[in-house]
């Protein structure tokens, strides 16, 4: 019986139960209430008095005996509805046995108690609601048909399979994510092996925004790491695609922003002045997201001092040009670009031996050559560990010499 016919049933009764008792109530108080005369009974005859007292009585015994008979249906109907509860466990059981293939009569022979209720393991997996009342947990609580409502095996194999598989997917991508770090903090050989090792990955995790923004960083390293002018645009091509995944499967992730933005920068290298000036608004736009979501990452705040020292050397003829194409050049000054390296350096101390040379870059074109000098000191004390440090070294002695 369906979980529907079940309910119709049980209303069926509580309506046929309320209409007895109506019914015995209304007999009740006539038989009680004799005086009570009907409307326009003072308007007959005595004998008309008579023969209507003797029709109503036979009308009451009619009644009587109606009643008796419902009364009877009912009870017998009461008695079918105990024998189809105690029957429903029991059909419970035989299509689980189908369900798992044993069917039949291996099925048949493994009938249970009428007052079967399945384990309090999966009790607990159909509800988790607190105890009732009458003490007793809504894990227990029937259905209309009298019988328990919980997962069969197979459904309960089902989920724990996919929380399984979701478990492990979950240990996978971490680990995976892990090491794409450790190669990109580390130098040499084994930093080139990050970008082959997500690339290996990409299908299975081609949606999750933390592994695309470190797939796009792992071509900004393959980009560096190469020497061939060819290979260097493709890597900086096929990582501003990854940077755009990124964004579009989570627009607010602050990594996929800054990461897009670098791939801009890179590419803006290989590109026409048309498409240097579109990526170097793009590389802006979204440092200033990256930096609207994740205010405490100096990264964000020394690229984007690196954009404005840019900007803010460019000729009379390159702004011209930018004009041109787009309507208004973009805008920024050293001051700009020495308060974002400020910044890094408030919010990191010692933040990166790049980040002291354009300090040092910035008080030089201020004027304030003892400023530039303090950050010359800063930025000497500080070893040269990466590609990038070697290169600020040049500039440094470059400077110290200047200065």
């Amino acid at each position: 019986m369906s979980q529907t016919d079940s309910k119709v049933l049980a209303l069926g009764v509580l309506a046929g139960a309320a209409g007895i008792s109506l019914a015995v109530v209304w007999y009740r108080n006539r038989q009680y209430r004799p005086n009570v005369p009907y409307p326009g009974l003072y308007l007959s005859s005595n004998a008309d008095r008579l023969g209507e007292s003797t029709a109503l009585q036979m009308g009451q015994a009619e009644v009587l005996d109606r009643l008796g008979a419902l009364i009877q249906c009912v009870s017998e109907l009461k008695e079918e509805i105990r024998a189809l509860k105690d029957a429903l466990p029991q059909l419970q059981d035989n299509v689980r046995d189908q369900l798992r293939g044993r069917g039949g009569a291996e099925g048949v022979a493994r009938k249970v108690s009428p007052f079967h209720r399945t384990t309090p393991t999966r009790r607990k997996r159909a509800s988790g609601s607190a105890p009732g009342a009458d003490g007793h947990s809504s894990e227990e609580a029937e259905s209309e048909g009298g019988y328990m409502t919980a997962l069969t095996d197979s459904e309960e194999e089902e989920q724990n399979e996919q929380r399984h598989s979701d478990e492990e997917t979950v240990d996978e991508l971490t680990a995976l994510l892990d090491r794409a770090d450790g190669l990109h903090n580390s130098n040499g050989l084994e930093k080139k092996e990050g970008l082959q090792t997500l690339l290996e990955r990409k299908a299975e995790f081609d949606q999750k925004c933390q592994f695309l923004w470190r797939l796009a960083r792992a071509y900004a390293d393959a980009h560096d790491l190469t020497a061939d002018l060819e290979e260097k645009k493709n890597f900086a091509l096929s990582g501003k695609k990854v940077g755009e995944e990124a964004i579009t499967v989570n627009p607010m992730c602050a990594e996929s922003h800054q990461w897009y933005a670098i791939m801009c920068g890179l590419l803006s290298e290989y590109e026409s002045i048309q498409n240097k000036i579109k990526n170097g608004y793009l590389f802006k736009d979204h440092l200033d997201r990256a930096i609207e979501l994740k205010p405490e990452d100096p990264l964000s705040y020394y690229l984007l001092g690196r954009w404005c020292y840019a900007v803010a050397q460019c000729t009379w003829i390159e702004r011209k040009i930018a004009a041109t194409l787009f309507g208004e050049p973009p805008s920024a000054t050293v001051q700009d670009a020495l308060r974002h390296f400020l910044k890094a350096e408030e919010i990191s101390r010692r933040y990166s031996k790049c980040n002291y040379v354009f300090l040092a870059k910035c008080y030089r074109d201020l004027g304030q050559k003892a400023e530039a000098r303090k950050m010359c000191e800063a930025a000497t004390a500080m070893s040269a560990v990466t590609k990038e440090d070697e290169e600020a070294q040049k500039e440094l002695d470059s400077l110290l010499s200047s200065l």
